[in-house]
């Protein structure tokens, strides 16, 4: 059974690829014509709105870019780009960085393969396809394509969401996006001949796909928006159920629409046996309320497993009535406890295995339970039967991150894969009775990474917290304080971040450059503790974390300001934005990634409301209100500060961080910038959040971010 996952989620751009240089000398005359003093930018009118917060007044004089409706919107995004393109046209390498990224990127990527029915699928993509391709096969037989999200519109754009199967892997239902949208169209047809059986399903959002039988299955939505569907405010989630065969309208309302189940976030899924359907409800990112339904007895109640919302907890596996729950009620670092369908409140739950100094993450397969731990944001993993007795610590092939072992309760070989920093990702089968690791598919990534070397340091942050941090870079590296220099951040939402390989920092890596991770406060590297250490009137802590760490790097001559870039997406694209307004002299470039960057009124927008756990509100108090004042970015810009080289990059269909967060931000500075450095502003056409992204527009997006970074820390040319 798969934990259903109602996250804020912010896409982590992660750093993507640059080059170390031949020769490290100033930008030469040719290149400083394109310095702010040779840029026009467009202007951006501003009008007289303003709110007042206890009696504050605050002016918004770009509140109307939030319109993504009007033709103004509209126009202004088509002069921003046409100004930004123009600049990254004539960065001399552009092309090169593209043609190097694209070569990197040609290699066959498979995932896992899993069962359902007579068929075993599993995902590939022949190195440069814009979308994995579903593929099937029976037993050894030849493999056959099964979906083909690449035929799904002619520019990529439209991806596969999500995948789930019948109980007997007769019928299948999949969840399209379109341009990046979190709202989706379900498609559901027939696994043998392939051919649709019903209407699509339309306006589900944050929704998983949880089959009972063959029968239909449940799903997730919000009742569509007035005005806007990317920018409109989305509040009362809800439960339905659909049973083939029958029209949408008829679908029943499960759970919702009431003032007693009104949630931002509800999910349902069904027990693997078809016994129990299992409702979690949350009025934020973090924290659910937690019900079960016997659906074995017709006309049974929901009984209440939890009825408030100060825990994360949800149900892993059952065995007859017996519930297997993981949870952080009185256990920051998690738990398995169980207890009896038949009265599941806590105070009848029995710890099965309890908690540790490390956080716990669970999974079940095989007939067995597993355990992986992060240790300093590195796996380590268990696997225990169901008497809750220790099997064996399953020995990995590194140090780095192993994915969940998981699958079916009869599939005695489960499959997981490993990666860190340096290495590509290798998939490994496990024989679950035998405790044996296999590789099942190596990585077609043509990269030596034992030529690279990954290192974990801890440094103190300003009240003098211990920070973990791992720099990776090519062996040999003389640190001489010139070093080219990415350092990224997320530091929110419980989000941990752990070492994964990526194609596009390969190239970064094999020319010389550092690339550094944080493991900021407000993440869940060391449990609920850990995260809520950086949230609401404790956020400062986070950019603390990430100004410290950048600290460290130039301190220890890994680089200097003149060669360090800051990077981070989503939640952190708002800490690229905090910490470039407080410490404008700390870097040479800031990349900030489709970030939440008005903090005065994130929450009036989509799903926005429900991360109000981490942020807190303009409206909850009056400390509340000038504290996110303090440090939102849109309201930090100064008139006359130097700031950093600044490219903001958001997608025009984000509907889940609207890109007004970005437009007032590049407006705010380029109306404010007093240095010569450039502020740019790159809005993805027919582009969300990041998921489903086409690998083609991937690629142009990274070469244009590094291709602006390298050539605003003074690079002129890439080596032969």
């Amino acid at each position: 059974m798969q934990k259903l996952v109602l996250q804020f989620a912010g896409i982590a751009l992660m750093a993507a690829s640059s080059f170390l240089y031949a020769e490290e000398k100033p930008m030469s005359e040719k290149n400083s014509q394109f310095g702010t003093e040779s840029i026009q930018y467009p202007k951006t009118n501003k009008d007289n709105t303003s709110d007042y917060y206890f009696g504050q007044k605050v002016v918004d004089p770009y509140r109307w870019l939030e319109d993504d409706m009007s033709d103004e919107t509209a126009k202004w995004v088509k002069e921003q780009n046409n100004v930004t393109f123009g600049y990254l046209e004539k960065i001399p390498y552009r092309e090169q960085l593209k043609n190097r990224l694209t070569e990197l990127w040609n290699y066959e990527k498979v995932s896992s393969p899993f069962k359902r029915g007579k068929y075993t699928y599993f995902y590939r993509n022949d190195g440069l396809q814009n979308q994995s391709v579903v593929y099937r096969q029976i037993d050894n037989g030849t493999p056959e394509i099964f979906l083909n999200p690449n035929k799904f519109s002619d520019d990529g754009t439209t991806s596969l969401a999500s995948l789930s199967f019948s109980k007997d892997g007769s019928i299948a239902a999949y969840s399209i996006s379109e341009g990046g949208s979190d709202w989706r169209k379900v498609i559901i047809i027939d696994v043998e001949s392939k051919s649709v059986i019903e209407d699509a399903l339309i306006d589900v959002k944050f929704s998983g796909l949880s089959w009972f039988g063959n029968e239909g299955f449940y799903y997730s939505s919000y009742d569509k928006p007035k005005g806007s569907e990317l920018s409109a405010k989305t509040d009362q989630h809800k439960l339905y159920y659909h049973k083939l065969g029958t029209a949408q309208k008829e679908d029943e309302l499960i759970f919702g629409g009431t003032a007693s189940q009104k949630h931002r976030y509800v999910g349902g899924y069904v027990t693997e046996d078809d016994r129990y359907l299992l409702i979690s409800g949350s009025v934020s990112t973090s924290g659910n309320r937690l019900f079960i339904k016997d659906l074995s007895k017709e006309n049974s109640k929901l009984i209440t497993i939890l009825d408030h919302t100060e825990s994360d907890t949800y149900v892993l596996e059952n065995v007859g009535s017996k519930l297997f729950l993981v949870t952080n009620l009185n256990a920051p670092n998690k738990k398995i406890v169980t207890v009896d369908a038949s009265d599941p409140k806590p105070n009848n739950w029995v710890d099965f295995i309890s908690e540790t100094e490390n956080v716990l993450s669970a999974s079940v397969g095989g007939g067995y339970v597993f355990t992986e731990y992060m240790v300093d944001a590195i796996s380590k993993t268990y696997q225990y039967d169901y008497q809750g007795k220790l099997v064996r610590e399953i020995k990995l092939p590194g140090v780095g991150s192993a994915s969940a072992l998981s699958g079916k309760i009869k599939e005695k070989t489960l499959y997981y894969s490993f990666t860190n920093y340096k290495t590509p990702s290798t998939i490994y089968s496990f024989n679950v009775d035998k405790g044996e690791s296999s590789i099942y598919k190596k990585s077609g990534a043509k990269f030596d990474s034992e030529l690279y070397e990954s290192k974990q340091v801890f440094y103190k942050s300003k009240d003098g917290t211990k920070v973990p941090m791992i720099i990776t870079y090519k062996k040999g590296l003389k640190l001489t304080g010139k070093n080219p220099t990415i350092l990224y951040g997320y530091g929110g939402f419980n989000v941990s971040l752990t070492p994964r390989f990526s194609v596009t920092r390969a190239v970064w890596l094999e020319q010389g450059g550092i690339y550094a991770v944080a493991n900021l406060r407000g993440g869940g590297e060391y449990g609920k503790e850990w995260h809520k250490a950086g949230t609401q009137l404790k956020k400062q802590n986070v950019f603390d974390d990430f100004i410290a760490a950048a600290e460290y790097l130039i301190s220890e001559k890994y680089t200097s300001s003149d060669f360090l870039a800051i990077n981070g997406g989503s939640n952190g694209g708002l800490l690229v934005g905090a910490v470039m307004t407080q410490r404008p002299d700390l870097m040479k470039v800031a990349l900030p990634a489709v970030g939440v960057l008005d903090m005065l009124r994130y929450h009036t927008f989509t799903a926005g409301a429900g991360w109000a756990y981490d942020y807190g509100t303009a409206e909850q108090s009056e400390e509340m209100f000038n504290y996110l004042k303090g440090y939102s970015p849109v309201h930090n810009v100064k008139k006359g500060v130097k700031y950093p080289a600044t490219m903001v990059t958001t997608g025009d269909h984000d509907d889940r961080v609207v890109p007004a967060h970005s437009f007032k931000f590049a407006a705010e500075l380029q109306d404010k910038q007093s240095g010569n450095s450039p502020t740019l502003i790159r809005i993805e056409t027919n582009a969300g959040h990041g998921a489903g992204t086409p690998v083609s527009k991937t690629i142009e997006q990274y070469a244009d971010i590094y291709g602006f970074t390298l050539f605003n820390m003074g690079f002129e040319a890439l080596p032969n």
